[in-house]
Order: C-alpha cells, then structure tokens, then sequence
C-alpha cells in the first residue's frame, strides 16, 4: 500500500536528525535555527497553496502541495516537541468518542 507509516516515520526520523545535527545545506535546519514563526508561516503557507490547487481541480498541484503541508506540518509538531503518534492518539480519542 502506498499509504505506509514507515513513510512517515522515516520523514519524523529525518527531521529529528537534522534537528538534532543542523547541517549546513538542510533546509529543515533552516527552518528550525528561523524558529516556530517561521515554520508556522510555512504551514500556512503551504495551506493556502492545498486550498488554491483544490479549488482549481488541479490534482497533480493538489498532491504536491499536500506533500509540502504534511512536511512543514511535521517540522513544527518536531519543533513544539509532538509527533505525528501525538496527532494519531488525538484522531483516535475523537472517534471513541
């Protein structure tokens, strides 16, 4: 299935380590050094560029542009100390209940 969490967790394994180690050329660790406004600019950027590509019934910009919301989103849970794990318990409770 292409919907894999091992997707997922390579790309939070990724962003920890690039955290942890801000290498030079990684823009991940640009992100992290610009810190939460920047990151959580991204996001809503990249929001905005989800609603735009669905709205034009674009569905190759759609799935780019998703891939880049889920990406920056992931960033800024790193940055705040969540995981996807911490969203994927928060969806769970909600459909207990």
């Amino acid at each position: 299935s292409p919907l894999d969490d091992t997707v997922f967790e390579k790309l939070e394994k990724i962003i920890r380590i690039r955290q942890e180690q801000m290498p030079e050329q990684s823009y991940t660790a640009k992100l992290f050094q610009e810190g939460t406004p920047r990151i959580a600019q991204k996001v809503g950027e990249e929001a905005v560029e989800v609603v735009v590509a669905a709205m034009q019934n674009d569905a190759v910009a759609l799935k780019a542009e998703s891939a880049d919301l889920l990406y920056h989103l992931m960033v800024l849970l790193r940055e705040k100390g969540l995981s996807l794990n911490d969203i994927a318990g928060e969806l769970r409770k909600r459909m207990e209940g």
